[in-house]
């Protein structure tokens, strides 16, 4: 059975302070010790060191329980033996740490103190005792305040890294989820497509087919390089080729698409989110939408940056689905909004505050 539990901040440090118990023995070694008198002073060590030990397994209000028989310990063997203040300062010193405040501990040193001196007074130990106990007790008690508080400190401090870092594991996580989703679904939607285009010319226009199965190919390779970047983190979009990948993906859904896209000075992030989006928008007309014509708006308005993409398909459902959430959560991480209207086909407006000089 082990004497202490797993504890990074205890370590080695509570069978070192046992050394002090050595003070216990110097009364008994000075008036030439009998095998009665050292057998004694064991036998009270021992009962102290089941106290100390036990400390460090129990919680209040327990501990408070043991720290009163360890003080007593002192108090009841001070007329016998005046090494035993080192009870007494044993018990100051795990006052802060058995304590939930600085508060608290300060009150239980000062009980403590109160007791040795109302000891002192009507039992009239020795000086070596009590102004040993009373002096020693005062240092050791109050700096162990302070550590205790900083400890505390430290370990709020710990908890809130690692509160941190799971947040960010969290985050990460949700970034990979969002990026693959985007990644994959457009990609995935791209190769059902000019597949199925690819199996109706394959009979009357060979070479049609053949140039479509090449480019599903390309997207293929393009995705698997994309979907390694991804999970390294290393993913940045232009919105230049997503506006390429928009015009090929609806030419080949049979939508004709209409774009008006204005030249803004954005950062290489928002940059990316206005790509991400703009591909799963498209995504959703080319899966869902039935739609025949598409139109896609990019515009800058008194400092923000406006992006549209409109279809005259049959519309979609209120609920909101993954790929929409994940629109959204992309455009709120910029500080903006996406609103959705539905009254004829399907119209997303994204809108988010441009950084100045398209920078952060």
């Amino acid at each position: 059975m082990k004497l202490l539990p797993n504890n990074r901040d205890h370590g080695w440090a509570p069978y070192a302070w046992l050394v002090f118990l050595a003070f216990f023995y110097i009364q008994p070694i000075m008036e030439h010790p009998t095998w009665r008198s050292l057998m004694t002073a064991n036998a009270i060590v021992l009962a102290f060191l089941v106290l100390y030990f036990l400390i460090f397994w129990v919680r209040a209000p327990f501990t408070y329980l043991l720290l009163v028989c360890m003080a007593a310990m002192g108090l009841g063997l001070a007329n016998v033996n005046q090494g035993s203040s080192v009870f007494i300062i044993f018990t100051s010193s795990f006052i802060p740490w058995v304590t939930a405040t600085s508060k608290r501990a300060l009150i239980a040193l000062s009980v403590l103190v109160t007791a040795t001196a109302l000891h002192a007074a009507l039992f009239h130990p020795p000086p070596g005792f009590w102004v040993t106990s009373l002096v020693v007790t005062l240092g050791v008690g109050l700096s162990n305040i302070h550590f205790a508080e900083n400890n505390r400190a430290d370990y709020k401090l710990r908890m809130a890294q690692g509160e941190v870092e799971y947040l960010a594991k969290v985050a990460e996580r949700e970034r990979i989820a969002r990026d693959l989703h985007d990644v994959l679904g457009h990609t995935l939607s791209v190769i059902i497509v000019k597949s199925t285009l690819a199996g109706k010319l394959l009979e009357k226009y060979p070479e049609k087919a053949r140039s479509e199965i090449a480019d599903i190919e390309k997207v293929s390779r393009e995705a698997m390089a994309e979907i390694r970047n991804t999970l390294r983190g290393y993913s940045t979009y232009k919105l230049s080729e997503e506006i390429q990948r928009a015009e090929s993906a609806l030419s080949s859904a049979g939508v004709a698409l209409q774009s008006e896209t204005a030249e803004i000075k954005m950062t290489p992030a928002q940059e990316s989110v206005v790509a991400l989006i703009m591909r799963e928008a498209v995504t959703n007309v080319v899966r869902h939408s039935q739609a025949k014509n598409c139109k896609l708006r990019l515009a800058a308005n008194n400092g923000d940056c406006i992006f549209e993409i409109q279809d005259d398909g049959r519309g979609g459902s209120l609920l909101e689905g993954n790929g929409l959430r994940g629109m959204r959560e992309r455009v709120e991480a910029l500080g903006g909004t996406i609103t959705r209207d539905m009254s004829a086909g399907t119209k997303l407006t994204f809108e988010f505050p441009l950084a100045p000089n398209g920078t952060h």
